[in-house]
């Protein structure tokens, strides 16, 4: 039996694919510039399509050595800081899913107060500056190892788990900590997933806190190279482009390019934890 398609089958279609192109479409743009001529890119030529196929501003970008660097720092920031951002996120939602806590909802109003408040951009660079994490891997780590909002979704998924099957584990005479690891992980590999993309794309893309706490360049992230070129490329445009010709162009060629290689690879992440995608938030967020 064939399934009848309605006018509102018809309508989602167009609308969600016409937010698809306009979400594709700067994406899109940047790589045919990145990979167009000069002379193409000075007449604003260059629409979805490259035009004068070369590859030589992608030959400058990967033999850069800034953007190496940035890479390594930001890969060692994403692991460190996405395992333990999960850890203990891990262990405070089970903490705060179990009804028998002592002041467990006083605890957690106390957690919800902080996604209403903020204590402010200086106090915490002061905080930051006063333990020392200055100039370190761990300004990148520590301040932002538990997200609130990510906090209250696996806590809600926990909850959603049966109480029979942790039941079992206490007859077996399991501890908290093995009964979390054992039994309740495994259960939760949807919600894991799912709060570890948010971890590590939050990660990935920060640049303004590397801006605030690092001073050394050899411990910049991947984000902020970029934006260190972006802004000085943008500078270089408006010297060159005055007087002598191409070399404006290529600058704005090589942003792009920079601009693309810093993004596909956390987006290509993405379609391997699709199937856990959607489950994880879903079950997350149903309850209260």
């Amino acid at each position: 039996m064939h399934k009848r398609i309605s006018l509102f089958d018809i309508v989602n279609v167009v609308i969600l694919g016409i937010v698809a192109l306009a979400a594709l479409f700067p994406f899109i743009h940047m790589a045919a510039v990145s990979v167009s001529s000069p002379e193409h890119v000075v007449r604003n030529e260059v629409g979805l399509w490259p035009k004068g196929l070369q590859l030589d501003v992608y030959a400058d970008v990967l033999g850069d050595k800034r953007l190496l660097v940035g890479y390594k720092n930001t890969i060692i920031y994403v692991v460190l800081g996405t395992a333990l951002s999960l850890i203990f996120t891990a262990m405070g939602a089970y903490s705060l899913s179990r009804k028998s806590l002592v002041f467990g909802k006083a605890i957690m109003l106390f957690i919800v107060f902080t996604m209403l408040f903020y204590g402010g951009m200086i106090p915490t660079y002061l905080v930051v500056r006063s333990y020392g994490l200055m100039n370190t891997v761990w300004v990148m780590v520590l301040p932002g190892l538990i997200s609130t909002w990510n906090l209250i979704v696996m806590r809600t998924f926990f909850q959603g788990i049966p109480r029979e099957i942790e039941e079992s584990g206490r007859i077996d005479g399991v501890s908290d900590f093995r009964l979390l690891y054992s039994i309740i992980l495994p259960l939760s590999k949807p919600v894991m997933m799912t709060i570890g993309l948010f971890y590590a794309v939050a990660i990935w893309n920060n640049f303004f806190s590397a801006l605030l706490y690092l001073r050394e360049p050899n411990l910049y992230p991947l984000q902020l190279v970029i934006r260190n070129i972006v802004i000085v490329g943008q500078i270089g445009d408006a010297v060159t482009h005055n007087g002598a010709g191409e070399q404006g162009v290529v600058l704005e060629s090589l942003k792009y390019a920079f601009i693309l290689v810093g993004t596909l690879p956390i987006l290509l992440v993405y379609p391997f934890i699709q199937k856990h995608f959607v489950k994880g938030v879903l079950i997350g967020s149903v309850k209260g």
